[in-house]
């Protein structure tokens, strides 16, 4: 017998919430099962022994307040819980280390399909270090990356208000379940979040704040994101932590190089050596995802395509950045690419020649040329250089 929504909601949470079981437990009984999470819960019941004590009380008798409580905050507007077998889950995360089966999400989901970039660094950051964060936040998301982060005090507030303050997509990885704030003093800053980007958290409803619940988010910051910029970060900062994190699911590692009499710049410099890519501007950082974004978005049209052809999809796709660019842009904008495109032709030229020709500044030419990139109109060759394709028929 199908299981209707309210059930299958309420087998979601109490999975969400067995003592033991972890994403990587329950997505293993997910798999066995078919992707049926009745199913999947019903034989956890059945072994429920094997996973200890705790967890066997509370699949024998689950707290029926509780999940009420968790059931109540899930059907306030713009509230949802992402599971790992919708066609919108994303697919960023599915191939790295333990990853998550379920997120709870307050704002725009879709955002998490967008090509993103995350920002970390110093909670205690100099003046210098905001402003650098800041201007980094921007210029990525003037050029169509969403600015992803951990809302901690910092660096990391920093980013996303500039993401914010540019009219751009930000995401908000947390630590605690998706109804609390922390560090509290980000209160205006969730709710601003909440309102134009996305708030995502493991956990559910009602979790505090811990010690461990740091690493575990700061995987899904670097999971989300094809590549993790660090602005200034002591030696034992957490932000090195997203950064191997990073490394080692295959994305890239930006550092920001600072004096060495900064001991906020150590961080960064042990980075450096380690391999992360040393950077001065937003325009190498957008010269070297290109591609990724570029790939991330043709999977994403085929993924959703391929699930569904309704016009939900088709907006989902579009957000995701695999639409075209008359779609992404006003009549204004679209006017403006096809002139750079024109100054482009079809002949390899350098970046350096179309600041020549255009008398545009570097930057906003990587920006633009990001989003001709993305939308399949040219291709990044080596040595900086462009190059347009041919019109499809």
């Amino acid at each position: 017998m199908h299981m209707d929504d309210r059930d299958e909601l309420r087998a979601w949470l109490i999975a969400l919430r067995t003592p033991g079981l972890g994403p990587g437990g329950l997505r293993e009984r997910l798999d066995a099962a078919d992707g049926d999470i009745g199913k999947a819960v019903a034989q956890l019941q059945r072994h429920a022994a094997a996973l200890g004590e705790p967890a066997q009380a509370w699949l024998a008798q689950p707290d029926e307040a509780l999940l009420a409580t968790d059931q109540a905050w899930l059907a306030e507007p713009s509230h949802r819980l992402l599971r790992c077998t919708e066609a919108d889950f994303p697919p960023q995360l599915e191939n790295i280390p333990q990853p998550p089966a379920a997120l709870f999400v307050v704002g725009d989901a879709s955002l998490l399909l967008y090509p993103q970039v995350a920002i970390v660094g110093a909670r205690s950051a100099s003046a210098s270090g905001l402003v650098h964060a800041r201007a980094f936040a921007r210029a990525l998301a003037q050029a169509g990356f969403a600015i992803t982060s951990g809302m901690a005090d910092g660096i990391d507030g920093a980013a996303h208000a500039a993401a914010l303050d540019a009219s751009a997509a930000t995401l908000a990885v947390i630590a605690t379940g998706p109804d609390r704030v922390y560090p509290r003093k980000h209160h205006a800053l969730a709710q601003r979040i909440a309102a134009h980007g996305v708030l995502i958290s493991e956990f559910p409803p009602g979790t505090a704040a811990r010690a461990d619940h740091f690493p575990r988010r700061n995987r899904i910051i670097a999971g989300l994101s094809l590549g993790t910029l660090v602005i200034e970060a002591g030696l034992r900062s957490g932000s090195l932590i997203t950064a191997r994190l990073a490394a080692e699911q295959g994305r890239e590692v930006f550092a920001l190089p600072g004096s060495i009499h900064n001991p906020l710049a150590r961080g960064c410099h042990r980075l450096i050596r380690d391999g992360a890519r040393l950077v001065e501007s937003a325009a190498e950082i957008i010269e070297t995802l290109a591609p990724a974004a570029r790939m991330l978005g043709r999977e994403l049209a085929a993924r959703l395509q391929t699930e569904a052809g309704d016009e939900a999809t088709r907006e989902l796709v579009a957000k995701s950045g695999a639409g075209s660019s008359r779609d992404r842009f006003g009549y204004g904008e679209y006017t403006e690419y096809c002139g750079l495109l024109s100054e482009l032709g079809y002949d390899a030229v350098t970046l350096d020649e179309l600041v020549q020709r255009t008398g545009q500044s570097a930057a906003a030419l990587s920006s633009m040329l990001l989003m001709l990139e993305l939308d399949a109109r040219i291709e990044s060759l080596p040595g900086n250089r462009y190059q347009r394709l041919p019109d499809a028929d």
